[in-house]
């Protein structure tokens, strides 16, 4: 698998896990995707992975090195694709226009 599937895959295994927020992104733990069986087979380097989505702008966590343990509560947001960000609702969909 090279590294454009891996990242593919985080993605996919980032929305099984985590929590969709308000604007269409997916929020997880480091810890939650770090001791996650599924994960633990598909991925053979998750950090370098994740470093890999992160650089090409997919998902965004403070720091730049996760560590098991130590970085366990460490969130992880998948940033929305522009379709999800498009039907996010906006606070202006809530006001009436009469």
């Amino acid at each position: 698998m090279n590294v454009e599937e891996e990242v593919e895959r985080l993605k996919e295994e980032i929305q099984r896990l985590g929590k969709v927020q308000d604007d269409g992104s997916y929020k997880v733990t480091f810890g939650v995707l770090f001791n996650d069986d599924r994960c633990a087979n598909i991925f053979e380097a998750l950090v370098g992975t994740l470093r890999a989505a992160k650089k090409r702008k997919f998902l965004t966590y403070e720091g730049e090195l996760l560590l098991q343990g130590v970085h366990d509560n460490v969130e992880i947001i998948l940033k929305p694709t522009p379709a999800a960000a498009a039907a996010a609702p906006k606070a202006t969909d809530a006001v009436g226009t009469s």
